[in-house]
This record gives structure tokens, sequence and C-alpha cells, in this order.
């Protein structure tokens, strides 16, 4: 009896040691949670965002980890995949478990701002810090019926990019339009909008809208349209589109949406107008899939899976595309760029804090000041804005060229001057819009 007694409590010992020690090896990692649209529409780009997460974190773990002064020691960095499935319902799902199953410590990631506001309140419930590095539409941080205080913008808002790209359309194409055609200095750009029923694509518009206005602008809006995301055929509106005789229409659109509605533009509706595009396009699965119906086309863009701009991070660009190439095949796309960083923004905010504490991580957020990693910030650093914790991107302007030998289009930059590789031109088939 006293045996079995002795062998009962040394088993009920060594669970009870399990029972503290396991806990304690299993938080010895820091955990971070990638948003991303693994499957739906969006996967393209949900998987480019993943495989850049696992990238930053095998180079971070590669030198042994990071290390956190609350714990006197270097730990890996585990990054752990959740699938929004590119709907709203599938990112809260994906968003939940990863707080409150996998006990993450940060989340990065979010392409959809549409699904990205839709889970932003889980975020906010659990305090978890978020660095959002897809989702562009500025309510993202600027909402006030939700708390957005734990949540970070490393994207380029439709706000900063809407304006760029219509400064770009009045300033560059517009003169060459009036130049080609021999019409007054004074005539202004007629420019059609098709823009996504989603946050998004209502973050361009305004964009667009309060751009013209607070620039005066010589900008005439000859259509404003939209469509339903995930859409695919576009030949109704790109009718109605051409009959307003627009000189340039501007699609606020996901790369499985603009592909189809650029090539039924071109080849069907014969809607000879240039296309501009949004930076996530900006994937090497746009340029194969566009083909020669994006010739001349223009993307705005701040990373891209075909041209470098000069400057300082000349290498650290060529390193992370070798890198990606090497484990994963193929080039990288802008929003596996900024989710890349976005990893080791977070490592950073965690050294700064010395410790995994939200509160704290937070407040490391708010307060960092890092070196650009392979894109180029305002300033040469990495900060967030004080009011709506927003990181500020220098952009640039790419037109598509058709590469006779590849047989497929590549961007080259046009705007601005400073990092110029070729003028912006005027295709042969184009045709100006009339009244």
């Amino acid at each position: 009896m006293n045996t079995k007694i002795i062998i009962i409590g040394i088993m009920l010992a060594g669970l009870l040691i399990a029972g503290c020690t396991q806990p304690q090896e299993a938080s010895d990692e820091l955990k971070i949670g990638v948003v991303a649209s693994l499957t739906g529409p969006a996967s393209t780009t949900g998987k480019d965002i993943w495989q850049s997460a696992v990238i930053a974190a095998d180079e971070i773990n590669s030198d042994g980890g990071i290390y956190i002064e609350d714990l006197g020691k270097k730990v890996p960095v585990t990054v752990i995949a959740g699938d929004d499935e590119s709907t709203r319902e599938g990112g809260q799902k994906a968003v939940t478990r990863l707080i409150t199953e996998d006990n993450v410590d940060a989340l990065v990631g979010g392409f959809s701002s549409a699904v990205v506001s839709a889970h932003e309140s889980v975020v906010s419930e659990h305090g978890v810090p978020y660095v959002v590095t897809g989702a562009s539409s500025p309510v993202i941080t600027h909402r006030t019926d939700v708390d957005t205080s734990s949540i970070f913008h490393h994207c380029p808002t439709t706000d900063d990019y809407g304006r760029q790209t219509t400064l770009f359309a009045s300033e560059v194409i517009r003169p060459a339009i009036n130049e080609l055609f021999g019409f007054s200095d004074d005539r202004p750009l007629r420019l059609a909008l098709l823009v996504q029923d989603s946050p998004y694509g209502k973050g361009v518009e305004s964009a667009v809208l309060a751009t013209v206005q607070n620039e005066n602008l010589p900008v005439v809006i000859v259509a404003n349209e939209t469509f339903k995301m995930g859409e695919t055929d576009y030949h109704t509106v790109l009718t109605s589109i051409k009959a307003a005789g627009p000189d340039v229409v501007y699609a606020a659109a996901f790369l499985n949406e603009q592909i189809p509605m650029v090539i039924q533009a071109r080849r069907d509706v014969g809607l000879n107008a240039i296309f501009l595009a949004v930076e996530c396009n900006d994937d090497p699965d746009y340029y194969s899939g566009v083909g020669q119906y994006g010739e001349y086309s223009i993307m705005e863009s701040r990373f891209s899976p075909y041209v470098i701009p000069p400057g300082t991070l000349t290498d650290d660009i060529m390193a992370f595309k070798e890198s990606y190439q090497q484990r994963w095949g193929g080039f990288p796309g802008m929003m596996g760029a900024s989710t890349y960083e976005g990893v080791y923004i977070i490592t950073q905010a965690v050294e700064n804090a010395g410790t995994r504490d939200n509160k704290a991580v937070i407040e490391a957020l708010g307060t960092l000041n890092m070196p650009q990693i392979i894109e180029y910030m305002q300033g040469g650093a990495i900060t967030f804005t004080p009011d709506f914790r927003e990181s500020k991107f220098d952009l640039y302007m790419e037109q598509l060229i058709w590469n006779q030998t590849e047989q497929v289009v590549r961007p080259v930059i046009v705007w601005p001057e400073n990092i110029q590789q070729q003028p912006f031109v005027l295709p042969d088939w184009f045709e100006p819009g009339t009244p």
C-alpha cells in the first residue's frame, strides 16, 4: 500500500512539475500572428504576405533570435498563419484564433481594408499590438467607433497614394496629351474613377476628389463608377465609362480584378485610355496576367518585383529578393515587402520594450525610430505619426512597357524626376477623351 502511495505521489509530482514547466518552455519565444488571405480571391497576395513573414523570421532566428530583457536571453521568433479567407467573417475567425488559442504576442499583415475593419474590434478587445501592412484605407486607424490605439499602419494610405497618383496624372499625363494633340495648355485632364465598393475603393475616390479640389487641379471627373469586390465582368461599366470620354481611368482594384478589367477595356470595349493602378497590383502575377493589354499603363509603387530605385537600399532590396526566390521561387510583391518589414518592426519594438507585455510594446511602437529596411521612407527612417500611427513612404510612378524578349510587360520608373529611368510615353493607340 505504501509503495502504491509513493508511486502515485511521484506521478502526481511529475504532473505538477510538467504543468508548471511546459507553459514556461512554450512561452520562450516571440509569437507573431500573420493575418493573410491564404484562400479566396486575394490568395495570391496573401501567399506573398505569409512567405515574406517567414523569411523575416528565419533571418532573425539565424542570428540567434530576439533578445528580451525581462527574460534575460534571446528567444526565437515564431510566425503563425491566420487565414482570413479573403472575407470579413474569415478575418474575425482567424484573428480570434490567433489571439485566444495561439496566444500570439503581436499581429502583422492584413490585406483588404474591409476585412481588417471587420476584425479590428477583436484586436481592440484584447489590446494586442497589430502592425497592418496591407490594408490602405485611413479608416483603419482614423475610426472612432473602435479603439485603434494598439494598431499601427505600415502601408501608404489611400490618402497618400491617391494624392500622389492624381498629382502625377495632372502634372505629367495632362501636359503630354495637350502637347501631342495640339490642345490648349489649360485643357483639363478628363479622369474616370472605377473603384471597388469597399473602404479601400471609397478611400481612393475620396483622395482623388479632395486632391483635385484642395490643389485646384485642372482635372475634371467625367465618370465615377463602383464594382463589387471579386467581380470579374466589367464590360457594362467600361462601356459606360468609354461613353464619358476619359483620358485616364483610375481603378482602385485588387490584381484579380484589375487584370480582367484592363483586358476587357482594351480588347473588348476599345477603351483606349491610360489606366492607373494602385500599388497592391505591383506583383509578379499581375504582370504575367495582364499581358500586352497592360502596356503603357501606370502603376503607383514603393516596392516592385522588377524595379529597384537608385539609392542606399539597393543591396538590401536585392538580398531580400534573392532570399525570397531561393526559398519560394519567383519574386516577392509589395505586400510581402511591407510584411517582411512588419516582422522586423515588431521585433525591434519588443527589444526596445524589453518585454512582450502588450502595453509596453504598443508604447515602444509609438516611439519607434528605426532605419528604413527595403522600402524608402520619408526621412530615411520608420516612424509612426503621433495622431494616427501611420508610417510615411517615398512613392514613385512606373509605366509598364512590353518586353519583346520575355513577352511580358515590365515596369520602368517615370516619376519623380530624381529617380526617373525614362520619361512617360503616350502610346500610338491612345485616344484622348472628348466631351
